[in-house]
């Protein structure tokens, strides 16, 4: 028997060691393919990331103008502008009339008691104001070293009415007034916005010196709602330190003078210290605690960090906080920066120039 030849198209079989390194070089290909892919998908998420940070960093600026703005700070709205703009010392509502405000006063001087009643706010604006109430003060002036001061004797605040331009509220508030005191108190009726996500928004206020009232009979009033105005309740005095080398400013918070009628030891207030610029916001500060007086001494300082030269373009806000068992109130803000009122700036502007001195100067608490 003859042995079959070989065909000349049959290819001589492959040693085991090529079939697995061509194996081998395949899975390699494969996993440097599956990397590369990794990396694109990871660069893709990552620029996704990057637009939507840069998105909410927008709307975080944009909540933060609008925070300040309330406050009576204003921003350039230019979202990639390191400069800050005119600090303006009004609120936020424009000089023109913004509807009207019924209620009615009555003093009954065998009770020495003010009763307040709030029936109505009338012709309020349409843009995005509906939900509306009132925030009522009694103040009474300081007649202490200090006259030009006020002091909140009582503050109350009536109900929400939504989606109205003239919402009914009916509320009434009582408080007892010695007749002695009618000729140095005041009531304002401030209308504002109900915000539930930020400040509310003032919409016009109304303010009646009691001196003036009628102490028989009940006194009913319609008046035109004005401009919302800020009230003097104190002063704090503050050191300002530029240290341009380590980029950072030293706030020193050393007395705040208030006009409260009565100081007790159960009365404590602290400090809380923002720094704003145009694209960043540091972490606030506090103080310690310190017992309430008519001259109440803190002598506490707080280093904030400013990463570029252009953030010295900034603005102080210095909030005093009076502290309840179970809560707190504003006593009172004073607002500090390069652009603004006279008082502001020339603090800002000697600052600037005693690099590494403090300068201290007195500021007004408003509320």
């Amino acid at each position: 028997m003859t042995q079959p030849q070989p065909s000349l198209l049959q290819l001589p079989p492959f040693p085991d060691i090529w079939k697995y390194g061509m194996l081998a070089l395949s899975i390699l290909l494969l996993l440097v393919a599956f990397i590369i892919l990794m990396c694109q998908l990871y660069r893709c998420r990552k620029d996704s990331k990057f637009g939507e940070g840069m998105f909410q960093r927008t709307l975080w600026i944009k909540k933060i103008q609008k925070e300040l703005k309330k406050l009576g700070i204003c921003f350039s709205p230019l979202a990639n502008s390191h400069s800050m703009d005119n600090l303006c010392s009004g609120m936020d509502a424009p000089d023109r009339s913004q509807g009207r405000l019924r209620f009615s006063l009555l003093y009954n001087k065998e009770r020495l008691e003010l009763l307040l009643t709030v029936t109505e706010a009338l012709g309020l604006p349409s843009q995005g104001c509906t939900n509306t109430f009132v925030k009522v003060r009694l103040l009474s002036w300081s007649s202490s070293q200090s006259p030009h001061l006020q002091h909140i004797v009582h503050e109350w605040q009536t109900r929400v009415a939504k989606h109205s331009r003239s919402p009914a509220f009916g509320d009434q508030f009582a408080c007892t007034l010695p007749e002695a005191d009618l000729t140095k108190s005041s009531i304002k009726l401030q209308v504002k916005h109900f915000d539930r996500y930020s400040r509310h928004m003032p919409l016009g206020e109304v303010r009646i010196v009691l001196n003036a009232l009628n102490t028989s009979e009940k006194t009913e009033f319609c008046e035109e709602l004005q401009k919302a105005t800020k009230d003097t309740v104190g002063e704090v005095l503050v050191s300002l330190k530029c240290l341009p080398i380590s980029q950072r400013i030293e706030v020193g918070l050393l007395k705040v003078k208030t006009a409260f009628l009565h100081n007790s030891p159960e009365k404590r207030i602290y400090a809380r210290i923002d720094v704003f610029s145009h694209l960043h916001n540091q972490k606030h500060q506090k103080s310690k605690a310190k017992t309430l007086a008519s001259t109440t001494i803190f002598n506490e300082t707080f280093l904030f960090y400013l990463p570029e030269p252009v953030a010295w373009d900034c603005a102080v806000l210095i909030s005093i906080y009076e502290l309840h068992p179970s809560s707190k109130q504003l006593v009172g803000q004073a607002v500090l920066g390069k652009r603004g009122p006279n008082n502001m700036n020339d603090h800002w502007h000697h600052m600037m120039q005693s690099i590494q001195q403090p300068v201290a100067k007195w500021h007004p608490l408003l509320i």
